[in-house]
């Protein structure tokens, strides 16, 4: 037991008594130690035993109540009772959304308690992984850019779409696979981003022009999502910022940056995404380039868990100091006068869903920020999470509960009336106009080029 826990406050458990900012500690997955069962349980139990003293973290996702449900029923209603099995389920309905670590827990780093909480459930998949590996779906599920090149052949990805189309086709793939037949899949266009935006391949010809904190120049990171899935939004965002004067460029090749392979805990084939895309990123940085991609799981990974895995690789470092949010970029560029405020048309009011990864960034609320600069628009935040969150949602087993966490945005954009709903996350929005009426799953970068009419 933890005496006291509930009423400590973050920096009465410092050592230094200062309400410092949450620090992150390197992620030390090379190391045998990092996958000693014994002792990942040991601080399971440590951990656990703080989260059930302190609850703070059950309206976030279905770990917590997963945990205080177990400790409640138990012999003794106190850890020591709750079966080691549970631990799994736990560590199962964590999609390491961050929001634990950053918005809720009093006892992160610096607190001597060191609580990480999304971290120690990575190890634990980690672990699991090396020990185990994963199931056939997981496998598919986290395998983005293979997915998604054999899904983009022409013939076969009408053959998909039309597939994920059909009450038979998904009942089909639900009982082989375990993909919930209800859950929202994307379609794949064999006429992808990167073909689209082909001719922005090499450094650009539009003469840049830099700024105090921007190159005013960038490398498009179109990410597996957007390139394959999703490829208006990467040709929206091209629109939006070389009307805004900004070069963009296409890198000759990218990869998968890595989450999906994160959240399963194959931390190897993470490694290798790195060795990828990282020499192909540092180079753009040396001529001089910034870095955006549009989908903030992509930004994070190179922001935060590429950093925390390979603290020592001067590449990595860079590339997370070049890497931002494309509304980060569009806002620090009108912080210097050089964004173009001459808007078309109103956007009315806006129902805005602010991803869980965009969130963790600490960039403030940049989306609304440009969105609202527009006239006659109202932008009404939603900080609450979608539920999708990667592989989370499509699965059989997970489904029922990822809508569950989804109700709240559903409820809060349907009282709203709002003209439009929007999230940065595509995936996320596709959650959430699942159950709603006459509304589509934009973009907000789209609706930021609609704005300008271009």
């Amino acid at each position: 037991m933890w005496p006291g826990r509930l009423l400590m406050t973050r920096s009465e458990g410092t050592r230094e008594g200062s309400l410092e900012a949450p620090t992150r500690h390197p992620i030390d997955w090379q190391s045998d130690d990092y996958y000693h069962e014994p002792a990942l349980f040991e601080e399971l139990e440590r951990v656990f035993d703080i989260c059930h003293g302190c609850r703070r973290c059950f309206n976030l996702c279905n770990s917590f109540p997963v945990l205080f449900d177990a400790v409640d029923e138990s012999e003794s209603m106190e850890l020591d009772t709750v079966p080691k099995t549970v631990y799994w389920d736990v560590v199962d309905h964590c999609y390491l959304c961050d929001m634990c670590y950053m918005t809720k827990c009093p006892y992160v780093p610096p607190h001597e308690w060191n609580v990480d909480f999304p971290h120690l459930m990575l190890r634990a998949k980690a672990t699991r992984f090396k020990k185990q590996g994963a199931s056939l779906r997981d496998k598919i599920l986290a395998s983005t850019d293979s997915v998604g090149k054999f899904a983009g052949i022409p013939v076969v990805a009408q053959i998909v779409n039309a597939t994920n189309h059909s009450k038979l086709g998904r009942k089909l793939l639900e009982s082989a696979l375990g993909v919930h037949h209800k859950a929202p899949v994307p379609d794949y266009y064999s006429n992808n981003a990167r073909k689209r935006l082909k001719h922005l391949r090499g450094e650009s010809d539009i003469a840049a022009e830099a700024t105090a904190s921007t190159q005013g120049k960038v490398v498009l990171y179109t990410t597996c999502y957007g390139n394959r899935n999703r490829p208006e939004m990467d040709e929206d965002l091209v629109a939006v910022f070389e009307h805004n004067g900004i070069a963009v460029a296409l890198a000759a090749k990218e990869a998968c940056c890595g989450m999906a392979k994160l959240e399963l805990g194959d931390l190897d084939a993470v490694a290798s995404a790195k060795d990828i895309n990282i020499p192909i990123l540092a180079a753009w940085v040396d001529k001089g380039y910034d870095i955006v991609t549009p989908i903030p799981s992509c930004t994070l990974m190179y922001k935060q868990e590429l950093p925390l895995m390979f603290p020592d690789d001067p590449d990595v470092l860079k590339v997370r100091d070049a890497m931002y949010d494309p509304f980060e970029y569009l806002m620090l560029r009108h912080k210097d006068g050089k964004l173009n405020t001459e808007f078309a048309a109103s956007l009315g009011k806006v129902s805005y869903q602010v991803p869980c990864h965009l969130r963790v960034q600490n960039i403030g609320l940049k989306t609304r920020d440009a969105l609202q600069l527009v006239p006659d628009t109202t932008v009404e935040v939603i900080e609450r999470c979608s539920g999708h969150d990667g592989t989370y949602a499509v699965k059989k087993e997970f489904h029922d509960v990822s809508k569950k966490i989804a109700r709240p945005v559903v409820n809060k954009v349907k009282k709203a009336g709002a003209d439009h709903f929007v999230s940065d996350c595509p995936m996320a929005a596709d959650q959430i106009t699942q159950d709603l009426d006459d509304y589509d799953a934009g973009h907000p970068m789209s609706l930021f080029r609609k704005a300008y009419g271009i």
